[in-house]
């Protein structure tokens, strides 16, 4: 029975209902009936789901845990974006190991969305569920949708995984055979079912505040899941990461035998996905409204708001049409976020990378490098700023500025001149600038209203989708499936680029793009190639719309984008501190503050022979990146810790169970990947 306890908390059952709060119930439903209702943990899952009300109360408690939340750049922290204060052990080979236990080979959340499909949708075909009809087909579209991003989360981290569509019982040979992973573009398939259902089911706005989820909001999510699996198919083919690849991990399981693509071939599956992206993301694009851009850093009461920006940083987001779905935080139940404190200092010490900045075109559409491009340079950041995409401007702090307008503006009123580079972490997170760049997104110009009354705490709402990604997802799914642009995308594309103030030829950007000048971007590979000049704009116009929203990891993973670290390493660098802005780091007394040298304790910026920018892991000689990132093939997925697969084995043979080891990971605990 120790087995079966085990794969208990694997798929335990939660009825978020009796864990929701009545105050809550009421805040969110605007049901007062429910004072004259039984207290929640006397009704039964039989009597209670017989009302449109109980749908609604049960599909509320699903959102907070499956929806992001907190700082949506958090995601990227480990990218070529953003530079955390700690590095991550995914880029240091050997030293991300196999677990024993924990990982993510868990469906805790997706056991909750099936629990509720198991008991509504008898009782909603039976006719025993009162309510409005429309109401309550939104409420199930809703879980549809929910489980959907679920699975989606999942098959990023894992590829091949079980598809479970009920909730299990404590039986240990049901669980051991549910437990069978289906081929990940199976499960994509799946996910996308999931969300045509979601379409036809949910209503278009359902609530005119957006935080609940709409059938834009399924659009968005099918195409960017229909994007991710196949570009991930089309540069993976071949390889042990996709069915019937070379080590695919999955054809030494009897139930893989024989496998067949459902459309015939990876060819016909590539294509299938893309043009599913293709289709979702027009359907959505064509009715899209992209929030208008004044491209001005707001720096007084007096003047006029950016709406571009205050779209990241308001308490209420519902006023934006580019907005499809928000997640709201509330003072008055304490429900608040960290994301407004930290971006009015330093990020919480996560700083933007040298790679970003670097991407960012000049406002006539020419790259930094470009002859005739008008680059200022960057020994300082307001040059960098200057004559560039709008959208860096806006959003990379500048020394000087205010980054509070309103409410006293006391709170970080004014950044340092020049950024805090050198100061301990630890002693104010908020304000010290790990590369010395920094992000004003998510930035709100009011110091009181962001602030929850708890320190750090902040409630201005989180931007979960954003309608501009269906324009980006089709540009690029339309580019990868005919190799060519049609004159919707380059509709597409120029909106896009109108809105950020960049010259919206995007041919003569193209033509005037050097690849070897763009390898500091991840972006600009695949499988350790550089991809064409076109594709590579493309994926530049996602990664400087997106930043700091949490979708470049997936981007970077989707794309095989690291494979050239295997031979050669990656140096994260921030600000340029060896050159003339270093004399604003001495005192009156000529000393300087950049404490340097490898095998110094003190030290705080790496050393000018490494290079002239900040290289915020090169500190120290016993870094464990000292000598840049590196890459093993086995990162793109995570391992199943050991324990799940010797759960469901026969006397602990791992052989005979039928959960395989992703490719790559070793089934010894505390090893690292072995390619």
């Amino acid at each position: 029975m120790k087995k079966i306890s085990i794969i208990r908390t694997i798929v335990k059952h939660l009825i978020v209902l009796r864990s929701c709060s009545l105050t809550v119930l009421i805040f969110l439903c605007g049901c007062n009936d429910f004072l004259e209702q039984e207290p929640l943990s006397a009704i039964s899952p039989e009597k209670y789901f017989t009302d449109e009300s109980h749908l609604a109360a049960y599909t509320n408690g699903l959102y907070p845990d499956i929806l992001p939340s907190g700082v949506r750049a958090e995601a990227d922290y480990y990218t070529d974006n953003h530079a955390a204060v700690n590095f991550s052990s995914r880029y240091v080979p050997g030293e991300w190991k196999l677990g024993q236990d924990g990982g993510d080979w868990s469906i805790g959340r997706i056991y909750n969305c099936n629990y509720f499909l198991s008991l509504v949708l008898p009782k909603h075909e039976a006719g025993k569920i009162t309510g409005s009809a429309n109401n309550i087909k939104h409420y199930i579209g809703e879980v549809y949708f929910l489980r959907a991003y679920s699975y989606f989360s999942k098959y990023q981290l894992l590829g091949d995984f079980p598809i479970v569509t009920e909730p299990l019982p404590d039986d240990l040979d049901i669980l051991t055979e549910a437990s069978k992973r289906a081929p990940r573009n199976e499960v994509a398939r799946f996910i996308l079912s999931d969300l045509d259902k979601a379409i036809e089911l949910m209503a278009t706005s359902p609530d005119a505040r957006k935080t609940r989820a709409s059938k834009e909001s399924a659009l968005l999510l099918k195409s960017r899941v229909a994007l991710y699996e196949g570009t991930f198919l089309k540069y993976f083919r071949g390889t042990a990461f996709v069915p019937n690849g070379t080590g695919w991990t999955g054809a030494a399981k009897d139930y893989h035998s024989g496998y067949q693509y459902p459309s015939g071939n990876i060819d016909n599956e590539i294509n299938f996905f893309l043009e599913e992206a293709i289709d979702a993301a027009q359907r959505l694009a064509s009715t899209v409204v992209l929030t208008a851009n004044t491209g001005k850093v707001q720096q007084d009461a007096g003047e006029a708001a950016n709406p571009y920006m205050d779209m990241y940083a308001s308490i209420d987001l519902s006023k934006y049409e580019e907005v499809l779905l928000w997640r709201e935080y509330n003072r008055g139940l304490g429900i608040t976020n960290n994301m407004a404190e930290w971006a009015k200092g330093g990020n919480r010490s996560n700083g933007l990378t040298k790679g970003l900045i670097d991407c960012y075109l000049m406002s006539n559409g020419l790259p930094v490098y470009a002859a005739g491009s008008g680059y200022h340079g960057d020994d300082y950041i307001a040059d960098i700023r200057k004559d560039r995409d709008n959208r860096l401007f806006l959003f990379l702090k500048e020394p000087g500025q205010r980054n509070t307008v309103f409410g006293g503006g006391s709170y970080f009123a004014t950044e340092p001149s020049p950024p805090n580079i050198t100061g301990a972490y630890g002693t104010d997170i908020s304000r010290i600038y790990n590369t010395g760049y920094a992000t004003r997104k998510g930035n709100p110009l009011d110091g009181v209203h962001s602030q929850g009354g708890g320190g750090n705490d902040s409630f201005t709402g989180i931007v979960i989708f954003r309608g501009v990604e269906a324009l980006l997802n089709y540009v690029e799914a339309y580019y990868e499936r005919h190799g060519t642009l049609n004159a919707t995308a380059l509709q597409y594309w120029q909106a896009i680029r109108s809105r950020a103030k960049v010259d919206t030829n995007v041919q003569k950007t193209i033509d005037a793009t050097d690849m070897a000048r763009e390898t500091g971007d991840w972006g600009a590979y695949s499988a350790g190639n550089l991809i064409d000049a076109t594709l590579y704009n493309i994926r530049r116009e996602r990664r400087c719309e997106l930043m700091a929203e949490g979708l470049r990891a997936m981007d970077i993973q989707r794309w095989r984008a690291c494979d050239q670290m295997i031979e050669t390493p990656y140096h994260i660098e921030g600000m340029k501190i060896w050159g003339p802005v270093q004399e604003l780091y001495k005192n009156a007394s000529g000393v300087s503050s950049l404490r340097y040298g490898l095998d110094l304790p003190a030290a705080v910026v790496s050393p000018p022979d490494r290079s002239d920018y900040l290289r915020p892991y090169e500190k120290a000689r016993n870094s464990l990146a000292l000598d840049g990132f590196r890459w093993r093939m086995a990162h793109y997925l995570n391992p199943i810790a050991l324990q799940h697969i010797l759960i469901t084995s026969k006397d602990n043979d791992v052989a005979t169970s039928p959960i395989y080891q992703n490719p790559g990971w070793t089934l010894v605990v505390g090893e690292g990947a072995e390619y």
